[in-house]
């Protein structure tokens, strides 16, 4: 490739955006999450379909509709990842955070509303459902508080050590004040 196929190269003094970056990996952990239960769940062991309360055929057009919108969240997702990471602004820890965020949000959203207060469906149908509602709620609980400890500790994590042996919210170059 030659360079005009990178017009806009990352900009030296570029400034992470640590909230862009947190909601861009979150809609990438919603899509992530949504991906994995419509894969195995849905399509592999054949447990449930999102809308189990019609026909077969409704079932079926309803993890179609799922999968164009996990789909279009990881297509949206790499886009913006791939933008934050171009311009020179993506924040790693706030991007891992948003990302178990969204995974959290998703398994939580999906068995606290679409299992229990919409009644979409059920994780599993013919046996007793209390088990794999509690694992099913509680990996999503396990994933989210993943997230609210790594947004907590995202900020800190900017943090580079100056000369003088404290600690700058630098850009990473651990030279705190340095105009070279």
């Amino acid at each position: 490739m030659n360079a005009s196929a990178h017009p806009h190269p990352a900009a030296p003094g570029a400034r992470p955006e640590p909230r862009r970056s947190m909601v861009v990996c979150g809609v990438l952990g919603v899509a992530a999450m949504a991906a994995l239960d419509e894969i195995v769940f849905h399509q592999i062991l054949h447990w449930h379909h999102f809308y189990d309360r019609s026909t077969p055929g409704m079932g079926l057009m309803s993890d179609g509709l799922l999968h164009t919108g996990e789909l279009l969240g990881l297509v949206a997702g790499f886009f913006l990842y791939a933008d934050l990471r171009r311009r020179g602004a993506l924040a790693p820890a706030h991007a891992w955070a948003g990302f178990f965020l969204g995974l959290g949000i998703f398994q939580l959203y999906d068995g606290i509303v679409d299992h229990k207060l919409l009644r979409l469906h059920q994780v599993r149908y013919g046996v007793d459902v209390t088990p794999y509602d509690w694992a099913w709620n509680l990996a999503g609980l396990a994933l989210l508080l993943t997230g609210v400890v790594l947004a907590v500790r995202a900020p800190r994590s900017n943090r580079t050590p100056n000369r003088s042996g404290g600690r700058d919210r630098g850009s990473g170059s651990g030279r705190a004040g340095s105009a070279s």
